[in-house]
């Protein structure tokens, strides 16, 4: 059973930095999928980052060359760096974790576990 909280998230102005943090425990987190989704209000649950057990790295438009998805495995922890923010960036950040294979997954259903979320929230 693996469980997941996040934290890092907090108030910026636009142009700001944080860097989300994704705490695991029950299992290791390492070779597992982990990918980060955002709700917004009034928006469905989109993908931002996903990184695979293999180590490689996929983005959203969106926020492509501002954000940077690792692990360390050491801390069990997985981590979303982001630079620049918009006022757009504003949501709940969610992490989650698929146990199983995939290579890509940009869909919230391909992952199993998921922590309580983050708020992010970006101003003027």
């Amino acid at each position: 059973q693996v469980q997941l909280v996040e934290s890092g998230g907090g108030l910026v102005q636009a142009g700001g930095s944080l860097n989300l943090s994704c705490v695991g425990s029950g299992e290791p987190l390492r070779g597992y999928l982990i990918g980060w989704f955002r709700h917004a209000q009034g928006q469905e649950r989109g993908m931002v980052a996903f990184l695979t057990g293999g180590g490689s790295e996929n983005y959203a438009v969106s926020v492509n060359g501002r954000v940077t998805v690792s692990r360390d495995n050491v801390k069990n922890t997985g981590h979303l760096q982001m630079n620049n923010l918009k006022v757009e960036d504003t949501a709940v950040y969610y992490c989650g974790v698929r146990r199983t294979y995939l290579g890509f997954s940009d869909r919230s259903s391909d992952y199993q576990y998921w922590g309580p979320g983050t708020q992010v929230t970006v101003t003027s």
